[in-house]
């Protein structure tokens, strides 16, 4: 009996050292399910085979929303607000130090986090121009955060923190989403504490909305408002969906009509710039417009479908390929393009300094150019909202 109590007391000694070791040398081999992205920041992805969407049995919400959560942060930020004429001269005389000082504009919205290692999804006009950025987890827990890059063609922002033992919510698959999933949106709206309000997707890839310069968002109609952005949609199993962005309203509160981005154009960003410190798309230096019987009469182009493209830049990709004013592009790399939006968004797709096939319609023949894309420039300034 006593050897057989040794044996044992031996076996869970060294079970317990072996977990202590691993605990401290490979923390990331005790999270279960956790991945590492393109960039090498550890996440943690939902089963391939589970389902996007599926009511629990009680037809409540509660365990998605216990899931997804504490994930979610509040995001106050502060910048220096100084009077625009505080340089001119005659602006000093008449008003002095007084016209120098500068006030404390503050904002608020949210945030999700989506590593262990203190990475935070957001939206680029959460935090864009701030000062000061504090994150608030739901455990009050506070800490400052500093901006690792922005994208303000998407409207993202990723933020990280140092904190220990931070909740990680669950990414899913946006992809698989279908108009009248239900989902859930998580967030601070108007900074009274975190909120979960429910709905479903009431439409996919919505585009030219005029929010960003690439658009592809789920429209939900879960009631999303100010304090909201940043924050996360999620489905009825507490999985990310999307990052919600803006809302449209009469009123500035939610009527029902809400967007967020999707997650999986959220990984792209995150990857783009954790890796490579911006987002890198292609860019062939066209001036495209949606094409309407006006245009293809002045062009003198037979073409009811496509792009048509009114301007090109002297010596950039398109023109060394040979496209002309008045061409409508109607594929880009095998993809059909129907509008300007989409336009955009397969010549992004395209990775820089590698040729793609561009089908062209010219006059009423179908011509077909190689064009090698270059580095889309970063903007200049962000979109208006």
């Amino acid at each position: 009996m006593k050897r057989l109590w040794l044996l044992f007391s031996q076996t869970v000694t060294v079970l317990v050292a072996a977990y202590f070791v691993v605990a401290t040398l490979q923390p990331d081999w005790l999270r279960r399910g956790t991945t590492r992205s393109g960039a090498g920041i550890a996440l943690i992805e939902a089963p391939a085979n589970t389902a996007a969407t599926g009511q629990p049995a009680a037809g409540s919400f509660s365990a998605a929303a216990r899931k997804a959560a504490p994930a979610v942060v509040s995001i106050n930020t502060s910048k220096a607000v100084r009077h625009p004429r505080s340089n001119d001269p005659w602006f000093q005389f008449f008003f002095g130090d007084q016209g120098n000082n500068s006030q404390q504009q503050a904002g608020l919205g949210s945030g999700v986090i989506i590593s262990p290692d203190g990475y935070i999804l957001t939206n680029n006009h959460v935090v864009e121009g701030a000062d000061e950025i504090e994150v608030t987890l739901t455990d009050s827990r506070r800490a400052r955060a500093r901006v690792i890059g922005t994208d303000p063609d998407t409207d993202l922002a990723i933020l990280r923190i140092e904190l220990d033992k931070l909740p990680v919510i669950v990414l899913g698959n946006s992809d698989a989403l279908d108009v009248g999933d239900q989902v859930l949106a998580i967030g601070n709206p108007f900074g009274v504490g975190q909120t979960v309000t429910s709905g479903i997707v009431s439409a996919l890839g919505r585009t030219q909305l005029g929010i960003n310069t690439f658009e592809n968002f789920i429209q939900t109609d879960a009631a999303i408002n100010p304090g909201n952005s940043g924050g996360a949609l999620v489905d009825v199993n507490g999985n990310l969906m999307g990052i919600n962005t803006a809302i449209y309203s009469r009123s500035g509160g939610s009527m029902g009509i809400g967007f967020a981005i999707p997650v999986s154009t959220a990984r792209l960003v995150l990857d783009g710039i954790v890796k490579d410190g911006q987002v890198t798309r292609g860019w062939i230096g066209v001036e495209p417009n949606e094409l309407s019987p006006e245009l293809a009469e002045t062009f003198g182009v037979k073409a009811s479908e496509g792009v048509i493209i009114t301007g090109v830049l002297q010596d950039g990709p398109a023109a060394q390929a040979g496209m002309r004013p008045g061409d409508v592009i109607v594929k880009v790399d095998g993809k059909n393009v129907g509008n300007v939006s989409e336009l955009l968004t397969a010549v992004a797709a395209l990775k820089p300094g590698a040729a793609a096939p561009f089908n062209v319609k010219r006059a009423d023949a179908l011509v077909e150019l190689n064009i090698t894309p270059g580095l889309r420039p970063r903007p200049q300034r962000n979109v208006k909202r």
